[in-house]
C-alpha cells in the first residue's frame, strides 16, 4: 500500500510541476516565444481548438512571431482570437501568414508580469503541497500512518493518564 501511494503521489507531483511550467511559459518576457500563445483557443468550425494545433510558429526577430495556419480558411478566426484583449496581441495579416509584433515592455507592464509570476508561483506551491498531504491522509485512514502508533506517557511525567492508555 505504501509503494502504491508513493508512486501515485510522485505522479501527481510531476503533473503539478508540468502544469506550473506551462503556466510560467505563458508569461511574456522581453523576447517572443511560441509558448506565449499555447493557451489561446480558436473557434474552428464551431469547436474551440488550441492555436498550436492550427498553425506553425516562427520567431524571425526578438519581438516578432509569424503564425502560418495549416488551413488558410481559419485565418480570420485566428486573427479574431489573437485580437482578443485578454491575449493582448496586435496581429497583422498578409493573406498567407499572420505577424504579431510585440511592443516594448514598459516598467509598469513589467511590474504587472512580476505580480502575475508571483501569483502563479504561489498557486504552484499550494498545488505541489496537496499530493503528499493527501497520501498521508490515506495512510492515517488505513491505520498505517506514523502518528497512529500507541502513545505512552513518559515515566517522568506526572498527571492523570488518558482513558485510552493502558495502566502499566
Amino acid at each position: 500500500m505504501i509503494e502504491e501511494t508513493l508512486a501515485e503521489t510522485a505522479e501527481k507531483m510531476e503533473r503539478t510541476i508540468d502544469a506550473a511550467k506551462e503556466d510560467f511559459a505563458t508569461i511574456r518576457t522581453g523576447r517572443a516565444h511560441p509558448g506565449m500563445y499555447s493557451k489561446v483557443m480558436v473557434d474552428y468550425y464551431g469547436s474551440p481548438t488550441p492555436l498550436q494545433q492550427l498553425a506553425s510558429f516562427a520567431v524571425p526577430e526578438a519581438r516578432t512571431i509569424t503564425i502560418t495556419p495549416f488551413d488558410v480558411t481559419a485565418m480570420r478566426e485566428i486573427e479574431k482570437a489573437l485580437g482578443d484583449p485578454e491575449v493582448g496581441a496586435n496581429p497583422s495579416s498578409d493573406g498567407k501568414m499572420i505577424r504579431v509584433t510585440l511592443p516594448v515592455l514598459t516598467e509598469e507592464r513589467r511590474k504587472e508580469y512580476v505580480k502575475l509570476a508571483k501569483a502563479k508561483g504561489e498557486d504552484a506551491r499550494v498545488a505541489a503541497a496537496q499530493p503528499p498531504s493527501q497520501g498521508q491522509g490515506r495512510h492515517r485512514q488505513a491505520g498505517q500512518g506514523w502518528r497512529n502508533r500507541r502513545r505512552r506517557r513518559h515515566p517522568c511525567r506526572k498527571g492523570p493518564r488518558r482513558a485510552d492508555q493502558e495502566a502499566r
